[in-house]
C-alpha cells in the first residue's frame, strides 16, 4: 500500500491512510470487520443489512482487480477502520475523463471522531489531482447527516436532490448529490 498520510494522534494513538493496491489476509478481515459495522450504524453502500462474510470478501476482493476503482483504506493503530472509493470513468468517455466519483466512504464506529474521514477525504482529493482529475461529484442519503456535514464544509455544493434515491424500512429516503471543482 502507498501511504498517503500518516501521524500520530495527541492520544497516542496512529492513524494513516493508503492506497490500496492489494489486501493481506489480515487487512481483508480487517476490512469486512469494519464494513460490517459501518453498515450495522447506517450508514451506505446499499446495504440495509451485513451480507455473508464471503460476499463481503469477495466485494472487497473483487475491487482490487478494477482498473478505473482506486480503494484507499484509513488505519487506527494498524487496524483497517474505514475506506474510501475513487471511481475514475471509462477511457472512452472523454468528455467526463476530468471527473471522478467519490463512494463507498465509511468509518467504523470505533474509530469516529479521530479525524479518519477527512484524512481519507485529503487522500482522495490529492489522488485525484495527481492523477489529472479536475473534480469530484458524489451522492449521499439524506440521514448521513455527519457525512453531510464534512463534504459541505469542505466545499461539496449540493447541487441536487433525488426523492427515490434509497428504499428504506418501507419509506423512500432521498439522496442529495455534490460536486466539488478541485483547484
Amino acid at each position: 500500500m502507498n501511504v498517503v498520510h500518516s501521524e500520530a494522534l495527541h492520544t497516542g494513538a496512529s492513524r494513516a491512510v493508503a492506497l490500496a493496491e492489494s489486501l493481506n489476509e489480515g487487512d481483508l478481515q480487517d476490512l469486512c470487520d469494519a464494513t460490517v459495522d459501518a453498515i450495522n450504524a447506517g450508514g451506505g453502500f446499499g446495504w440495509l443489512s451485513p451480507p455473508p462474510r464471503d460476499t463481503l470478501e469477495r466485494y472487497w476482493q473483487g475491487l482490487m482487480l478494477i482498473p478505473d476503482r482506486r480503494v484507499f483504506v484509513a488505519r487506527l493503530d494498524g487496524l483497517i477502520a474505514g475506506s474510501i472509493q475513487l471511481h475514475l470513468n471509462p477511457r472512452n468517455n472523454e468528455a467526463q475523463a476530468m471527473l471522478g466519483r467519490v463512494t463507498s466512504a465509511f468509518i467504523a464506529t470505533w474509530a469516529r471522531g479521530k479525524g479518519l474521514g477527512h484524512a481519507l477525504i485529503d487522500a482522495v482529493e490529492s489522488d485525484a489531482q495527481l492523477i489529472g482529475l479536475r473534480a469530484l461529484t458524489l451522492d449521499l442519503r439524506e440521514t448521513q447527516t455527519n457525512a453531510i456535514r464534512t463534504y459541505e464544509g469542505r466545499g461539496y455544493t449540493r447541487w441536487g436532490t433525488q426523492p427515490q434515491y434509497a428504499f428504506v424500512d418501507g419509506t423512500w429516503i432521498a439522496g442529495y448529490h455534490y460536486a466539488k471543482e478541485l483547484v
